[in-house]
């Protein structure tokens, strides 16, 4: 949105969607009424605008699309849903996903008049942006329109907000003059590939060639850079261990030789026990936060860290000891390996790490292998493992969900993408809709309890609207049981963490999906195959034990239990 154009006169709702065309948007996610003749003329251009059934899942399906898209997503609400809208942008911001909000907002005229439905909302948004900012007239639109892309992704993607003068962006409307064309590199992130310094790059191999029990941790942001076959490259070349944070699970491979699993709270044990012993940790692209440092204890604040991150802010936040490197996460690391020795000499470090794994498998194999009356998540989990195809995308659940997810669901292929909520139970199946959006050609599967289900059951109703064909699986306990823990089995209290045992299978069919309960492993797999096979969206409700928990998390000695 740089360049200079022939003037021509143009309203501000085809001008909105003309820049998001030429953005490469596909989609946009909202709760009408919001700039209908923008809508229109995105309809005439090739978009599609999903009309959703609520504002947070407008927001959560822009995020699972950009994730997947890694573009832009962007989503929508007139001016009294705007809050509802805000709140669902939460994810985004701690993932950090680059996420355009839309609203409609107080006028000039109406401000401070009590105005029908009319509440401010700007606020609202300032903690949850990178950039929030008030559309007061349509001339503005062109320059605050860039700079909300630009500063969506750049640096740290996050969300971005404009609010657009009038109760459904009317402003839009009126025409003006246009002098100003899309900037096409600010569509899609990171926009730009900036290098770490030669001296900082050098200070990394000397630390990295000095190590006797390196690990590499991997967060989203290698993800976002596309830096995973870099990463994998220099973690062979220099024989290190590899963990994951859950944003960045299908990095690499379950059967990889280097790999360890991921690390945190959500976590495999072999990962965390390697960070334990580790005297060297190279994090790349993670802001080093509570979960999957579990509270900052993996490693110990005192061990000494590379870091490289794209966000200045976030080098060195959590652990002092640090060697810097600021830069995009796969162009750093292509600077790292064309400076790194090969390595052959960490075969000790290497089999400690593999027996650490080795243990871990002996202890979930009789969970994950064992036909019980009553199936556990555990045993799901492993059959998903063995039925995903090889480029599947899985949208996981927080929650117990999430804990699943990191320990039980194998990644068998490194084209298949792990995404999941950053804490908002209930996120993952609007998110695989705008998943699916962003990658028609691949299956799209949603993994989440009963309770997370719930939250957005009606948004099965959009993607049979729109024939988004994703797979719901629904590891159904009839409870919230992550619940149970903190009220135990009195009965006096069952209200609270017990659920009525709803028919899921009649809900979806009730709206046009493919519904199947299965209670054996055998109903499982035939059921999977029929949803890989069907032209509709398919939910799969399996009942599982309510007494069953994801494996401890392993924690150092003396660390005490505390939500990470």
């Amino acid at each position: 949105m740089s360049d200079d154009i022939a003037p021509v006169n143009m309203s501000g709702n085809a001008y909105l969607a003309r820049v998001l065309k030429d953005l490469g948007v596909t989609h946009i996610f909202y709760v009408p009424v919001l700039a209908p003749e923008a809508m229109k003329e995105l309809t005439r251009l090739g978009l599609q605008p999903i009309v959703t059934h609520g504002e947070k899942a407008a927001a959560y399906m822009a995020d699972g699309y950009a994730r997947v898209a890694r573009r832009v997503g962007v989503c929508g609400a007139q001016n009294i849903g705007g809050t509802n809208l805000a709140a669902g942008l939460r994810d985004a911001y701690l993932s950090r996903t680059p996420v355009l909000a839309l609203t409609g907002g107080p006028t000039a005229a109406t401000r401070y008049r009590q105005a029908y439905q009319e509440f401010d909302d700007l606020p609202v948004f300032a903690a949850l942006t990178k950039f929030n900012a008030r559309v007061d007239s349509v001339e503005r639109l062109p320059d605050l329109l860039a700079t909300a892309f630009r500063a969506a992704t750049t640096g740290m993607p996050r969300p971005v907000h404009l609010q657009l003068d009038g109760f459904y962006a009317a402003s839009l409307i009126g025409e003006f003059e246009v002098r100003m064309a899309a900037d096409r590199r600010f569509g899609s992130f990171p926009a730009f590939r900036p290098q770490a310094s030669a001296q900082d790059v050098d200070a990394a191999i000397g630390e990295l060639k000095a190590a006797e029990r390196p690990v590499i941790v991997a967060g989203g942001g290698v993800q976002s850079s596309q830096a995973a076959e870099a990463l994998r490259a220099l973690a062979e070349r220099m024989q290190i261990p590899v963990a994951t944070s859950l944003n960045a699970k299908s990095v690499i491979a379950d059967d990889h030789p280097l790999g360890v699993g991921c690390a945190g709270e959500y976590s495999q044990t072999p990962a965390n026990r390697a960070l334990a012993q580790a005297d060297l940790v190279f994090f790349v692209g993670t802001p080093t936060g509570g979960l999957t440092t579990l509270n900052w204890t993996l490693p110990p604040v005192e061990t000494r860290v590379i870091h490289l991150d794209i966000d200045a802010e976030s080098i060195g936040r959590n652990y002092r000891n640090c060697v810097p490197l600021l830069g995009d996460a796969r162009t750093v690391l292509e600077q790292l390996i064309a400076a790194a020795p090969a390595r052959s000499d960490r075969g000790r470090w290497l089999k400690t790490c593999a027996e650490f794994r080795a243990e871990w498998r002996r202890a979930v194999e009789p969970f994950e292998l064992n036909e019980r009356p009553v199936m556990r998540p555990e045993r799901l989990c492993r059959l998903m493992s063995d039925l995903l195809p090889q480029d599947a995308i899985v949208v996981g659940d927080t929650g117990h969900a999430a804990a699943w997810l990191a320990q039980n669901i194998a990644v068998r292929s490194t084209d298949q993408q792990f995404i999941r909520a950053d804490g908002s139970l209930g996120w993952s199946l609007p998110a695989a809709i705008g998943a699916k959006c962003a990658a028609p050609e691949r299956d799209v599967i949603c993994f989440g309890g009963d309770a997370s289900f719930l939250y957005h059951i009606a948004e099965l109703e959009t993607a049979v609207r729109y024939g988004k064909k994703i797979i719901a699986i629904v590891n159904n306990n009839v409870c919230m049981n992550q619940e149970k823990v903190f009220w135990g089995d009195d009965p006096a209290f069952a209200s609270n963490w017990r659920f009525r045992d709803t028919n899921f299978t009649q809900v979806a069919q009730g709206f046009g999906c493919r519904a199947m309960r299965v209670e054996t492993s055998k109903e499982f797999v035939a059921a999977f195959r029929q949803a890989l096979a069907s032209d509709v969206p398919a939910v799969i409700d399996v009942r599982t034990g309510a007494d069953a928990l994801p494996q401890n998390t392993w924690k150092p000695f003396g660390v005490s239990d505390g939500h990470a």
